[in-house]
C-alpha cells in the first residue's frame, strides 16, 4: 500500500514497485488509505507525512493500534531530526527523506520484509511459553499475562519485554537492543529504547520509579531480573 498526496509521486513508486515484482494499491489521503488498511490485507505500508485531512503520523498511530503488524516505511520531505524519531517512536520501522532513489526505496522495502520474514521465522523456532516469576509471555499468541491478567501491550513493546525475558541477567544496552527489537540500528536514536522501556515499565511493574523487572543499569543499558530466580 502506498498512501501518496502527490498523484505523479505516487505513480513513480508504484510503477517502480510493480516492475519489482509487488502488487500495488495507492491512495491519496490517510482517511481512504486507513480504510482500505482496514478491509484488505496488506504486507507493507509506504507512508507520506504530509497528507490531507488524516496526516500520516496519525495513519501511523493508527496502524500501530491494529491487531495485525504492518511494516511501515515513512517518506517524507520533512527531513528535521524531530520528525525523524517522531515517526520512529509511532512504530515506523523506516523513514527516507525526499528526495530519494527509487532503487533504495525499493532495497529498503525488501529489506523491511526480509526482516519480517526472519521474525516470524525465529518466533516459530524459538516457540514456548515464557515464564518469568507472576510473568507469562506466550509468543506464538502474542499474549502476555501478568499475575494472570492480560496485559495490552503495543507490537513494538510485546518484542521488546519479549526480548529482554528471554536473556534474563543479561545487560543489554541501547544500541544491542536497537537491533535485535527493531531489527536495524537507528543510528543517533538510543532514546527511542529509553520511551519503550518507560511505556514497558508502566505496564508491567507495581512501581515504575522502582522497577524489579528490568532494571537500568547505569551507564551500560539495562538488565531483565527474573523474580523466580531471586534468593
Amino acid at each position: 500500500m502506498v498512501v501518496e498526496d502527490d498523484p505523479d509521486i505516487a505513480q513513480m513508486l508504484a510503477l517502480s514497485l510493480r516492475n519489482e515484482g509487488f502488487e500495488v494499491a495507492v491512495e491519496h489521503d490517510g482517511e481512504s488509505g486507513l480504510a482500505r488498511l482496514r478491509q484488505q490485507k496488506h504486507h507493507l505500508l509506504v507512508l507520506d507525512l504530509m497528507l490531507p485531512g488524516v496526516d500520516g503520523l496519525h495513519v501511523c498511530r493508527e496502524v500501530r493500534g491494529m491487531p495485525e503488524y504492518l511494516p511501515i516505511i515513512i517518506v517524507s520531505a520533512k527531513t528535521t531530526e524531530t520528525y525523524r524519531v517522531l515517526g520512529l517512536e509511532l512504530g515506523a520501522d523506516d523513514y527516507l527523506s525526499k528526495p530519494f532513489s527509487l532503487p533504495e526505496l525499493v532495497a529498503r522495502v525488501r529489506a523491511v520484509l526480509r526482516r519480517m520474514d526472519a521474525a516470524e521465522e525465529r518466533a516459530a523456532t524459538l516457540a514456548g511459553v515464557i515464564r518469568r516469576g507472576t510473568l507469562v509471555i506466550d509468543p506464538v499468541a502474542r499474549e502476555t499475562r501478568l499475575r494472570g491478567e492480560p496485559l495490552t501491550l503495543t507490537s513494538r513493546e510485546f518484542d521488546l519485554l519479549m526480548f529482554f525475558a528471554r536473556h534474563p541477567g543479561r545487560v543489554l544496552n541501547r544500541m544491542e537492543l536497537l537491533d535485535q527489537v527493531w531489527g536495524y540500528a537507528h543510528d543517533g536514536y538510543e532514546h527511542t529504547v529509553n520511551t519503550h522501556i518507560n511505556r514497558v515499565r508502566n505496564k508491567i511493574e507495581a512501581d515504575p520509579a522502582r522497577p524489579t523487572f528490568i532494571l537500568t543499569v547505569w551507564g551500560v543499558g539495562y538488565k531483565f531480573i527474573d523474580p523466580g530466580e531471586v534468593v
